[in-house]
């Protein structure tokens, strides 16, 4: 990798004086995200402060044709912020602050740098009764989870980031800062930039501040838990959930392998089994209506026992191995690494998807737990496999092409909320055809020199 031109080095330098680290820590940090995918370390880091500084910045890197990759949390998992090409990560984390929430709105501006915990722990503080609601597990920072369109747990009840994002400030590679979408709750006033932007990855713009909608905190919650004896009943419950209308928060799946890793990490006593872990939101008579509505479709199925709860204790026990899912999957075999893989398939279409990824993950030499969003047909299996094993990343690599196979023939995506990054190129061109062209001129509009986040979404 060629050294930084001295001009840009003297100009970024001039910018940012010792917030521009060339330290090989630093630069390590800055290099991975939580994917499988090889560290590549950038040529620099710089910590910015506000968006003035970056629009400077990518003025700097247009002129010397320096790669910019933005980095929020590192907490991604298909290496969008890798340094494939080297260049300039620009680290965000110092773009905290929250600018401005309106109770009566129902909205919120953040800097990109805020993380979900963070404004959510501030709404909390300040008695608005409000919260934001798209949970991807990780304490992942606002402006990522725009730009990967993150989701979670509870997009069933609540949407992706796709829905819930108003409005952006984002900078492009001619350092341009570009307001899009706004505060209104509906628009049809030209193209939709926000959306275009939204799930972008840093390939077409960087990120500075996010419009978000917010939520009412639910007057009363109840969760609930039910194994069963096979993945097809428990698939076919969580369809027959959805389709008589029960108002679900949160509907996730875990199959056996994934339940004994979570009995054995966090000393549960769950029955090793396909499990579905389910949440209400509502008033409190309706939270405990549809805990039985749930229940009654639950026996149908042939799932059982149910246990539920509304008191906020007993409803975290219930909902413990979910939570450590991740965490105790990796811990099936130490010192692996984990290769994730999502695809999101339509609810008629899951339980043969699922059914026919299972039939595949028995073949394999190594544990792979599944679980999912099944609520809005997202499913993810982690592959935990020894780090430079070539035969068992080969297998990997095969089931992968495999899953992404079962959801495009079931009309289905690739990626329900990882995005594409580095690992998905070849899954994306696949599932859209000629709308990779449309996607190629879009980019090369906005970002003719490919300084943005280059090699991911897009081959280069």
């Amino acid at each position: 990798m060629d050294a930084l031109n001295p001009q840009a080095i003297a100009a970024l330098t001039a910018l940012l004086d010792e917030r521009l680290d060339f330290s090989s820590v630093v630069r390590e940090q800055h290099a991975a995200d939580a994917s499988y995918h090889a560290p590549q370390l950038p040529q620099a880091v710089a910590y910015v402060q506000n968006v003035d500084e970056i629009a400077e910045i990518a003025r700097v890197c247009t002129e010397f044709h320096l790669p910019i990759i933005p980095f929020g949390t590192g907490t991604a998992v298909e290496g969008g912020i890798v340094a494939a090409s080297g260049g300039l990560c620009i680290d965000l984390s110092r773009l905290n602050r929250i600018l401005r929430v309106s109770p009566t709105d129902m909205d919120a501006t953040v800097e990109a740098g805020v993380t979900r915990i963070q404004l959510n722990n501030y709404l909390q503080s300040e008695n608005t009764g409000l919260y934001f609601p798209v949970d991807p597990g990780a304490d992942a920072s606002l402006g990522g989870m725009a730009a990967t369109c993150a989701s979670g747990s509870a997009a069933v009840g609540y949407g992706t980031m796709r829905e819930n994002v108003l409005g952006l400030k984002a900078v492009f590679a001619d350092g341009s800062i570009v307001e899009v979408g706004g505060r209104a709750r509906k628009s049809s006033a030209g193209y939709d930039l926000t959306r275009l932007l939204v799930g972008s990855e840093g390939t077409l713009a960087l990120i500075a501040e996010v419009t978000l909608r917010l939520k009412k905190l639910p007057t009363a919650v109840s969760a609930a838990v039910c194994p069963f004896a096979n993945i097809d009943s428990a698939v076919a419950t969580a369809i027959g959930i959805l389709s008589t209308g029960v108002p679900v928060a949160r509907l996730e799946l875990l199959d056996e392998v994934q339940m004994q890793a979570c009995n054995q990490y966090s000393a549960l006593d769950y029955p090793v089994a396909p499990t579905l872990f389910l949440e209400f939101h509502g008033s409190e008579n309706a939270v405990v209506e549809q805990a039985k509505n749930a229940e009654d479709i639950v026996r149908e199925h042939g799932g059982g026992p149910f246990r539920w709860a509304t008191e906020t204790g007993a409803r975290d026990r219930l909902w413990q191995a979910r939570y450590d899912a991740y965490h105790a999957s990796r811990a099936l075999r130490p010192g692996s690494a984990g290769y994730v893989t999502d695809v999101c398939v339509p609810i008629s279409a899951l339980a043969d998807c699922i059914r026919k990824t299972k039939e595949a993950l028995a073949d394999l030499t190594f544990p792979a737990p599944l679980f999912g969003h099944v609520g809005d047909g997202n499913f993810h299996v982690v592959c935990l496999i020894e780090p430079g094993n070539d035969d068992e990343l080969a297998q990997v690599r095969q089931l992968g092409q495999y899953i992404i196979e079962l959801a495009l023939a079931a009309g289905g995506t690739c990626t329900g909320e990882h995005g594409i990054g580095l690992g998905k190129i070849a899954a994306l061109e696949a599932e859209c055809g000629a709308g990779i062209d449309i996607m190629r001129r879009i980019k090369q509009a906005l970002d003719p020199n490919q300084i943005m986040n280059p090699g991911k979404v897009l081959r280069r």
